[in-house]
């Protein structure tokens, strides 16, 4: 079930922030009233499209922090194997360099309530409890505005990377709405012709497009 319109759900969860350090009780919370957040979800530490990802992420993190949104990033590994990774040279397929905070779900919680869990327990026909698919997470990537609602989420199974120029692209649609009040038309990008939600004003954008 989407999460868009709804509360995020909320954690406290180790981290490790600013590619160094280790905290216990890392929160979104610290972001209300104050950043837009993307969260997202990858599948595992020192795995092969996860850092593409991660890197991707930290090379757009000055366009995002410019307009005042903060990256986190999350897997169901635990804070001291993302401090591992994060201290091993990115010729060496390590994430050393990346400096927004990366969240530990060992209990695999955050993904259950995100929706994201690649897998879930189960009793086979001797009722013994199993897991069924993956136990980490699918590629989620979630828009949170500042009052803590999911604006905008995709999901992509784990072979299909994502794009992090579409989540900035994103990011800039919520704020023209925010903004001006238009809406987005496909394929809308910073700079180019929104509309207003009523029918004249998308019968005058199909016509002049």
């Amino acid at each position: 079930m989407s999460l868009v319109g709804k509360k995020a759900p909320v954690f406290k969860a180790p981290a490790v922030i600013n590619g160094a350090e280790i905290v216990e009780d890392f929160s979104l919370d610290q972001y209300l009233g104050k950043k837009d957040v993307v969260f997202f979800f990858y599948p595992k530490d020192f795995t092969f499209v996860c850092p593409t990802e991660i890197h991707a992420f930290q090379e757009k993190l000055e366009e995002f922090e410019k307009r005042g949104v903060a990256v986190v990033g999350v897997s169901c590994d635990s804070e001291e194997t993302h401090l591992a990774w994060l201290l091993t040279e990115k010729k060496q397929g390590g994430i050393k360099g990346v400096t927004y905070p990366l969240v530990a779900d060992l209990s695999k919680s955050i993904a259950t309530n995100y929706g994201v869990l690649a897998g879930d327990w189960s009793y086979d026909e001797e009722d013994k409890l199993e897991f069924i698919g993956d136990p980490v997470a699918f590629r989620g990537t979630f828009l949170i505005d500042k009052e803590g609602i999911v604006r905008h989420e995709t999901i992509n199974d784990l072979p299909l990377g994502r794009n992090v120029d579409e989540t900035l692209r994103m990011v800039d649609a919520l704020h023209h709405n925010e903004k001006y009040g238009e809406v987005c038309p496909a394929n809308w990008n910073e700079g180019k012709d929104a509309m207003e939600a009523t029918r004249e004003g998308v019968a005058d954008y199909l016509a002049s497009h």
